[in-house]
């Protein structure tokens, strides 16, 4: 993998740069972004803040990069379980493996929403809603499905469902997420599909 300094990296470097950002995440999540500076995070992971910034150029690009991974661990989950569902069951596959890899993340669920509200905007909401929106409407065509449906609005409707079982799962370890994934997928499919 090249840095940022347009180099290969040595395993060394790489097993370090995993380590921070790993560090970076249970910081952010645990602490908040406020909270986790660059000498927090150089604590943590046993080396100094020079050390910290020999792989990251500022704790914004470590937060970043944290973020990044932490999303792209979500969206290859949910990727291979829409799928493996196939396009008449994708928005049933989204909601479940979106709830259940979030349930089972809370630090990762966390960084997200402190990455998405203390740093410069790093994501897209229409990205989110309208790849939901094309898996309604692969579902409705794979289903021969007729009659109009605002696409974005059920996206933003299952997008919030999501939103809300994962923060009440969040706050109550004894809420039952998976009933809940449950209970949407059925509202998705007797309203939305």
């Amino acid at each position: 993998m090249p840095s940022a300094r347009g180099r290969n990296l040595t395993f060394t470097e790489e097993a370090r740069r995993a380590q921070l950002l790993d560090v970076t995440t249970e910081l952010v999540a645990d602490h908040g972004y406020a909270a986790t500076s660059l000498g927090r995070i150089a604590e943590s992971a046993g080396i100094t803040k020079a050390g910290v910034l020999y792989h990251f150029p500022s704790k914004q690009a470590l937060v970043e990069a944290a973020h990044a991974r932490v999303l792209s661990e979500l969206v290859e989950a949910v990727g291979a379980a829409v799928d493996a569902a196939g396009p008449a069951d994708a928005p049933a596959a989204y909601i479940r493996a979106m709830v259940g890899h979030l349930r089972e993340r809370p630090r990762h669920v966390r960084m997200i929403v402190e990455a998405m509200t203390s740093v410069a905007p790093l994501t897209d909401s229409k990205a989110r809603w309208s790849a939901v929106a094309d898996l309604i409407a692969a579902a409705r065509d794979a289903r021969r499905l007729t009659g109009e449906v605002d696409l974005r609005s059920a996206a933003l409707v299952i997008g919030g469902g999501i939103d809300a079982i994962v923060s009440e799962s969040l706050g109550d370890p004894e809420y039952d997420a998976a009933a809940a994934a449950e209970l949407l997928v059925s509202v998705v499919e007797r309203g939305l599909l």
